[in-house]
Formats: C-alpha cells, sequence, structure tokens
C-alpha cells in the first residue's frame, strides 16, 4: 500500500483560498462533481473500507486503511475501473454491500507539484486537502499558503463531520440539497 502525504484545513474562506492560489499562479486543474460508495470490508474493521469514486469520466476503486491521525495517516491501493454502476453490482455479487453513497463537489489545483484541493460537502464548511509527495513538501505549501501545521489536520471525512456534530455513520444518503 502506498501512503498518502495529506493534510486538511477546515472551515476555509474559499474567496480568499482560490486569490492566494491565482496569486501564486497555481494550475487550475479542473472542477468536478464526485460521487462514490463506501463499503466495508468482510469481516468489518473499522479502520480499512473499500471506497468506489466517479469524478466525471473517471472511476476508481480504492482500498483505503488509517494507521493514525499524522500527516501519513492512510495507506492506499487504488486502480482504476470501466464503469461505476457495474463495479457496484460486481462488488455486490461478492457480497459488498455499499454502507453509504455520497456526493461532493471538488477544485483541484497544483501548485510547485503539490495538490491543492478545495472540497464541498453537504451540511458542512469547506475545506482545502493539500497533497504532496512528502511531508515536507506538505508542509511547504501549508506555510506558503500562509497557514501552519497547527492549523491542519489528518483525521477522515467520518471525523471531520463529527467535528460539525454530525454522525455520517448515519446517513446513507449525502447528497446536496436541491
Amino acid at each position: 500500500m502506498k501512503t498518502e502525504f495529506e493534510v486538511k484545513i477546515l472551515d476555509i474562506n474559499v474567496e480568499n483560498i482560490e486569490k492566494k492560489l491565482l496569486d501564486f499562479w497555481a494550475n487550475f486543474k479542473w472542477e468536478k462533481m464526485q460521487k462514490r460508495y463506501v463499503y466495508d470490508f468482510n469481516p468489518i474493521n473499522p479502520n480499512k473500507w473499500i471506497r468506489l469514486r466517479q469524478k466525471w469520466e473517471k472511476v476508481e476503486l480504492t482500498i483505503k486503511e488509517i494507521t493514525d491521525d499524522s500527516i501519513t495517516w492512510t495507506k492506499e491501493i487504488e486502480i482504476s475501473v470501466g464503469d461505476f454502476e457495474t463495479t457496484n453490482s460486481m462488488l455486490k455479487e461478492l457480497c459488498y454491500i455499499p454502507k453509504a453513497y455520497q456526493e461532493n463537489k471538488r477544485r483541484s489545483y497544483v501548485l510547485d507539484w503539490v495538490e491543492i484541493e478545495i472540497d464541498f460537502w453537504p451540511k458542512i464548511p469547506a475545506y482545502m486537502e493539500i497533497e504532496g509527495k512528502n511531508e515536507k513538501e506538505v508542509e511547504i505549501m501549508v506555510n506558503k499558503l500562509l497557514y501552519t501545521m497547527s492549523d491542519t489536520t489528518s483525521i477522515n471525512t467520518t471525523k471531520v463531520y463529527e467535528k460539525y456534530w454530525i454522525n455520517l455513520k448515519e446517513i446513507k444518503n449525502l447528497k446536496f440539497d436541491l
């Protein structure tokens, strides 16, 4: 499994962050709606799960494992698959039933080879993710954007929701209200 070097900065002012990114000539990659199914392992392991995610035409199947809440918190194995619903059907045939369906919107930038993503999820304020090839790269970008590492967290989305008093485990269909 590969290690993700990623941190989040919660409750951001999107307009200010995007201005900073433009001032630094960050490369805007895309804005996409994402949808995903989340599955428990069998037997259930609270620190390990399966995610099937679609970002427009790209569909990925990922095994994620939390090792701790540090910057190197998540290990993952990821492959591209052909079709979102067909892969979900295949997983159901293998007795993996989705425990949740989730949607979010993501704006993606690259600055100095570091990925910076602004995530919009239903019911909570926007947050930013900064992902690099190593811890030092992430820390340099955090500082460049005028934050410190003490402003960051490496908690997963479920724990982010808990900070806003929302139990994500109880929400089977997480969608934006239209």
